[in-house]
């Protein structure tokens, strides 16, 4: 007699956190795009303070524990702070770090050695003219591991009441900080995609390759099916409207990426942002002047019925266009981030060009709300398209300047060095008077067990495969949308430490879990 009453709290937990992620309105593109410097100014903070360390001790930061916090402190709890006790004044977290970043840099500047200074603007020159490891692009690496942390602290922090519930997921038309995350991880897989890379894709025959890549979905089919079965088999609370009865990311992941290859080995890379246009406003048309709306918000029936695969998992289905036309889209982009550019300077008129497209973007966006369709994740037509390249351009941006004022500063404290930033390379041609004049820089690689980014990044997908399961286990034990602000802080941070901490261990020991 006492289990069924048990059952009933059980049941009615799990409407309860349902009802707390549904029939959400998102909040406004300048709040979402207000956010967007932050991740990068954290990155900015943790190396001017790297500089700074070795400017007054003459050596870098080689202790791990010391690096793990200074990174974790730094890059990580930040970003828990601002989408929960700091989200009403959304401005004042990159304000404050923007600000200590300024006094950091004008110390390093004011300190360095007597011998090196020169006049600012001779300084500048020089920079220009410094030639860059063209091979490693660091701003692709920060976008991407940058993106898998956000999402880890979304997938948990938007089941506690600190978290806002104007940045979780739009229920059918909005602009949530959540639904941004989904399409920057489609944006972030596309940019290092083989294509884009053009190694086993040039070398092997087509067939080969898209053998290759048919292979290389297994890990996230059987990712996408665990979670269905543990989801369906402990009764957790799911958001049907997201993607469906059956679907799930794992599943849209796996699927893209497929159909991304196929049309690839049809369409050359460099022509792949017209199929993004192409689909996308296609799929745009086929919405309007079709039933097709109807039937992803309101089902076959109008009443919102799941009978049937197709109808249960209308919006996880039917978001494929949309998803595969922002990846080809993030195609193109990749395919101009890999041009062969040596120095600084062709890096500044790359950051103007992509601020350029950024501008376009945002006006076509504005153009496509007006006159097509309001953003919408959960068809992934054409506005949200446009949002999510437009402002994941923007978050890449932030990311390349970073990086550019990084070098800058490490150029002015000779011998210093910062984890996951560009290398500096030896001009073409250069003769051996001129290796051994110049800058000192250290490789980068010396210092990559000290950095959280590279820990994350040689486990991206073991990393966001462990955020959920432990969010699983965290929703099953507490009771999250009653919890107080001071536990929701404290579990929120132990959760991403712990994270982290296994993402860290794995890279010191040099262990990748990746074998398809």
């Amino acid at each position: 007699m006492l289990l069924i009453p048990a059952q009933g709290r059980r049941m009615s937990q799990k409407q309860l956190k349902e009802a707390f992620i549904s029939n959400l309105n998102g909040t406004s593109l300048l709040e979402v795009s207000l956010g967007l410097p932050l991740a990068p100014l954290c990155l900015l903070c943790r190396g001017l303070l790297l500089i700074l360390y070795y400017l007054h001790n003459g050596k870098p930061l080689r202790s791990r524990t010391c690096s793990l916090l200074l990174d974790f402190v730094v890059l990580v709890s930040p970003l828990l702070f601002s989408c929960t006790v700091l989200s009403p004044i959304i401005l004042f977290p990159p304000s404050i770090i923007a600000a200590i970043c300024a006094g950091i840099f004008s110390k390093i500047y004011s300190q360095r050695k007597h011998n090196t200074r020169a006049p600012f603007r001779q300084i500048v020159k020089d920079f220009q003219r410094t030639y860059l490891d063209s091979e490693y692009i660091p701003a692709i690496t920060a976008f991407r591991v940058y993106v898998n942390v956000l999402t880890s602290i979304g997938i948990l922090a938007v089941d506690f009441p600190q978290f806002p519930r104007r940045y979780a997921k739009a229920e059918t038309y909005g602009t949530g900080v959540m639904d941004l995350g989904v399409g920057a991880f489609i944006f972030g897989n596309a940019l290092v995609c083989p294509e884009v890379r053009q190694k086993s894709y040039v070398t092997q025959a087509k067939f080969s390759h898209l053998a290759k890549q048919f292979f290389s979905i297994w890990p996230l089919i059987f990712l996408g099916i665990g979670r269905l079965l543990s989801v369906k088999s402990i009764e957790y609370q799911e958001h049907t409207s997201e993607y469906g009865v059956h679907w799930n990311f794992f599943f849209t992941l796996a699927f893209v990426r497929l159909a991304a290859s196929l049309l690839l080995a049809i369409i050359p890379t460099n022509k792949s942002w017209i199929v993004a246009v192409n689909l996308a406003v296609l799929y745009q048309l086929i919405l309007n002047i079709t039933s097709l709306k109807t039937f992803v918000l309101h089902g076959s029936d109008g009443k919102d019925t799941r009978v049937g695969f197709f109808n249960a998992n209308r919006e996880g289905l039917l978001s494929l266009f949309g998803y595969l036309a922002i990846y080809m889209a993030s195609v193109q982009v990749g395919i101009y981030l890999k041009k062969h550019r040596i120095s600084v300077k062709d890096w500044m008129e790359a950051v103007c060009s992509l601020l350029l497209t950024v501008l376009v973007l945002f006006v076509l966006l504005h153009l496509s709300q007006a006159h097509a369709d309001l953003v919408s994740r959960r068809m992934a037509n054409l506005s949200y398209c446009i949002w999510v390249v437009a402002h994941c351009l923007t978050f890449f941006v932030f990311f390349l300047v970073t990086d550019l004022v990084l070098l800058f500063t490490k150029l002015l404290v000779k011998g210093s060095s910062v984890p996951s930033c560009w290398s500096v390379a030896k001009p073409p041609n250069a003769s051996k008077k001129d290796e051994t004049e110049a800058v000192p820089v250290r490789r980068e690689s010396e210092l990559l067990h000290a950095c959280l980014i590279s820990a994350v990044n040689k486990n991206q997908l073991l990393f966001f495969l462990l955020a959920n399961v432990v969010t699983g286990i965290v929703n099953i034990m507490i009771d999250t949308i009653h919890s107080t602000t001071a536990l929701t802080l404290c579990i929120l941070h132990l959760y991403m430490f712990f994270n982290c901490l296994i993402m860290y261990i794995f890279h010191a020991k040099n262990i990748v879990l990746k074998f398809w």
